[in-house]
């Protein structure tokens, strides 16, 4: 393929074209070519050519859908069609009538529900206060009696102390008597 210059291209006979008498040498003397030509064209029909098993498959999906199966898919699609609209009208709205009787029964239920959880809360509330103002006047007279009771208590220890101190009065009295007594003893 070197010679005379220029790339070598298919022609229509299968042949490479080349440049000049060459082309004619290499057709006359049965060129080596020819049988790469072929090897290559059944290996671009088998691996690259997919027309002949796309025919057998669409050929194969016409032989089982129309001639096997004939019409059960039409019998199978007009009893999946009845069904549905059977349940479009008659099972769905029963359905629909069940549930809104239900979910209103449910929803009146739990509104009494709740209106009881209001009141209990109400009245726990009320109780918590009720316990909680027993609870400031129970203090509140803890207080005050503690109060009354400090002031008592300040007062007799006054009393106690006014007594220990006339007493210790009438002690020192009693000893300076004494003790004049004493003199008088003893200065004789």
């Amino acid at each position: 393929m070197s010679g005379g210059g220029g790339p070598v291209s298919p022609s229509r006979s299968g042949a490479a074209s080349l440049p000049g008498d060459r082309k004619r040498e290499v057709l006359a003397a049965g060129s080596p070519i020819q049988p790469i030509i072929k090897d290559v064209g059944e290996i671009y029909s088998r691996l690259l050519d997919h027309r002949p098993v796309i025919h057998g498959e669409i050929r194969y999906f016409v032989k089982e859908f129309e001639e096997k199966r004939g019409l059960r898919e039409l019998r199978v699609l007009e009893n999946l069609k009845n069904t549905i609209f059977e349940t479009n009208e008659h099972v769905l709205p029963k359905c629909e009538q069940a549930m809104h009787g239900n979910l209103s029964e449910a929803f009146k239920r739990l509104q009494a529900a709740n209106d009881l959880i209001h009141r209990v809360q109400e009245r726990e509330h009320e109780e918590r206060k009720l316990q909680a103002d027993k609870l400031m006047a129970r203090e509140e007279k803890r207080v005050a009696h503690w109060e009354e009771f400090m002031k008592e208590q300040q007062k007799k220890q006054a009393e106690v102390d006014e007594e220990h101190r006339k007493a210790m009065e009438r002690l020192k009295e009693q000893y300076s008597e004494m003790e004049k007594e004493l003199a008088k003893y003893v200065a004789f």
